[in-house]
């Protein structure tokens, strides 16, 4: 029986900037996917249940899925200088935060990842509880004193000072720092059960979408703002040219030597099951635009 390809993605501008060309039928002879745009935390646990074809995920969730997605190596959000924030109400050293709570957007995310390697090292065996709490809500909950701290990630960069917050950590500065490699945020995965062939037509009508996001910008404006969570233009400006980067168009040998890295971390630290090395060899490297035609028809 014949049937459409699922993709799911975040709200978040980067995301909305890079898949609109093909979820708007903008790249010729390339299939349009069925679309369901969802929190980062929702799209971990659809694939986690092996719900959809193709979805944005967090790393910190990938070790989980594994057995039934591929990782592709475009797409995603790896990068410099754009790394989660930890936020607290008032000015505080990290050994304040003993006993604490602490705000985080979903357990798998590579932000609350990120945050347990730092805190083994920034916080040696001191307890710190958390809570999981939708994006949107952590902010305000750090302001208003609900909670001790927050874990924040994409345009919470630019505007956590408008909530009168301080930084307490930028945890994707300490991991540079510490491993000189970019920071792995959100990965692009599909089922390993569509095939070679399909697999390497997605990963081109994915680079293309790309190309073509970076072509002509103003495409996808209106896309990009009528799912956003920050609706001030230059914040969403701002936080598509910091995700959306080289490792977007192609992982390449650094990008994959820092999700390698991440994930062997995580792993040797307990915060993620472990995993067979080659699990992580991206798939649909190969493949042509004029090959997608197949991305859509049954599996």
């Amino acid at each position: 029986m014949a049937s459409s390809l699922d993709l799911a993605y975040s709200p978040c501008p980067n995301d909305t900037f890079v898949f609109h060309a093909w979820t708007a039928g903008l790249l010729p002879g390339v299939p349009s996917p069925s679309v369901t745009i969802a929190d980062i935390d929702v799209t971990n646990t659809m694939a986690a249940r092996g719900e959809l074809d193709v979805l944005k995920i967090s790393y910190g969730a990938l070790p989980y899925v594994l057995d039934r997605y591929a990782l592709l190596p475009c797409g995603g959000a790896l990068g410099r200088g754009c790394g989660p924030l930890l936020l607290t109400r008032t000015a505080c050293e990290p050994a304040d935060l003993g006993g604490r709570v602490v705000a985080i957007p979903t357990e798998r995310s590579t932000a609350y990842l990120l945050f347990r390697l730092w805190a083994r090292q920034a916080l040696p065996g001191q307890e710190i509880r958390t809570v999981v709490m939708p994006f949107d809500r952590i902010m305000p909950a750090v302001r208003d004193g609900e909670v001790d701290a927050g874990l924040v990630i994409h345009e919470a960069r630019f505007t956590f000072h408008e909530y009168g917050l301080h930084r307490l950590a930028d945890l994707g500065e300490a991991w540079e720092e510490r491993t000189g490699l970019p920071i792995p945020l959100g990965a692009i995965v599909a089922r390993r059960d569509l095939g070679p062939e399909r697999l390497a037509g997605i990963t081109e009508a994915v680079r293309a979408s790309v190309r073509y996001a970076w072509a002509d910008p103003e495409a996808s404006r209106d896309h990009v703002r009528a799912h956003a969570q920050e609706l001030a233009p230059e914040v969403q400006k701002q936080h598509i040219e910091l995700y959306v980067n080289e490792y977007t168009e192609d992982l390449g040998a650094d990008g994959l030597a820092a999700v390698r890295t991440l994930l062997d971390h995580a792993v040797r630290a307990g915060a993620v099951p472990a995993f067979p090395p080659d699990a992580l060899d991206p798939v649909g490297s190969a493949g042509s635009v004029g090959s997608v035609g197949s991305v859509g028809s049954a599996r």
